[in-house]
């Protein structure tokens, strides 16, 4: 007779089930995020959403053990977002009488919903509710954008003669150039700069990589700055752009400085922030003649859709144009 303790006897071992309670699950999908290489600020957001989330289940006595979250939960969340004033979580800000903006809302459940397909991909559930849920799309609206008067005297208040103002100038005529997010923008080195080429070597969300053209007049800026301006770098840094002390810029550095000349040139009724460059750069190349698909490929979306917005502004400017020079409207035809 066969030893019953053989190891023949325990050959199959059955898998371990992993918790399925979203505390658990949350800590195990930030660990894969960050080994999968996405951003600091996508894990913040997803994180974020998913504890929001956590919060409304337990606030109404829901189960938060994800077999037990179905469709019917989510879209009472849902409403519950709809629902919410702005800003009430934040530690300074006072909470606001309007809710929550539709692109705040819309990322907050695409968020969760990313976390149920990584649920079903690392088969802790079968079940994804999201796709029989349709999340409410954020409205289509496209921020106000810079004109050819608000650059001018944005560039005419920088003073030249200072390294700091040649450094800046480099700035903002790249940022106008390029549509460079800011995070892409103070993380580029010297090593992603050819000039010869016209071309900045990019690396934008998920660290993907790309190429950003740049026209003669950024090249020249750049190579003035590079050449004759750039601070000796304070660490072992090859950051393109510098303090003054040779610390490589950051984001709420360059917003500042963006604010403050903003202020000195007197420009109002449209914000400036580097994203008003990305956006007048999108708007300013589709008018310029550029095409679609390029202009996708420089701004670095992963799709077209993202880039549809600035299409139909663009379209409504040609129809204002037209109506304007019509042909057959502006000549004496009489009256048949």
């Amino acid at each position: 007779m066969p030893d019953q303790s053989s190891p023949q006897r325990h050959s199959v071992i059955e898998k371990e089930r992993t918790p399925t309670d979203l505390d658990t699950l949350i800590h195990g999908y930030r660990l894969c995020a960050r080994t999968e290489g996405k951003s600091h600020n996508t894990i913040s957001l997803n994180v974020t959403a998913l504890r929001l989330f956590q919060e409304f289940l337990r606030a109404v006595q829901i189960n938060t053990d994800v077999d037990y979250i179905g469709v019917p939960e989510i879209r009472q969340f849902i409403l519950h977002l709809q629902q919410v004033k702005a800003w009430r979580r934040h530690p300074t800000i006072s909470p606001r009488s309007h809710g929550l903006s539709g692109h705040s809302i819309n990322s907050y459940l695409r968020a969760i919903s990313a976390f149920w397909s990584w649920l079903v991909a690392e088969e802790i559930t079968t079940d994804n509710p999201f796709r029989r849920i349709k999340i409410p799309r954020p409205p289509r609206k496209v921020a106000p954008t810079f004109t050819e008067a608000h650059i001018r005297s944005l560039l005419n208040v920088i003073d030249k003669s200072t390294s700091l103002g040649m450094r800046d100038r480099a700035v903002v005529l790249t940022l106008l150039d390029t549509g460079l997010r800011v995070s892409e923008l103070t993380t580029l080195e010297l090593e992603h700069v050819d000039l010869e080429a016209g071309m900045l070597k990019v690396f934008g969300k998920g660290a993907k990589e790309r190429l950003a053209p740049i026209g003669a007049r950024v090249q020249r800026a750049l190579w003035k700055y590079i050449n004759q301006f750039r601070p000796e770098p304070a660490l072992r840094t090859n950051s393109l752009f510098l303090t003054r002390n040779g610390v490589p810029l950051t984001k709420v550095y360059v917003e500042t400085l963006l604010k403050r000349y903003a202020k000195k040139a007197g420009i109002d009724g449209v914000r400036c922030s580097p994203h008003t460059f990305r956006h007048t750069f999108a708007i300013t190349y589709l008018r310029n003649g550029g095409d679609v698909f390029s202009l996708q490929q420089i701004l670095g979306h992963s799709s077209l859709d993202a880039v549809r917005v600035y299409v139909n502004l663009a379209q409504s400017d040609v129809k204002a144009a037209h109506r304007r020079y019509s042909p057959a409207d502006n000549m004496n035809l009489g009256t048949r």
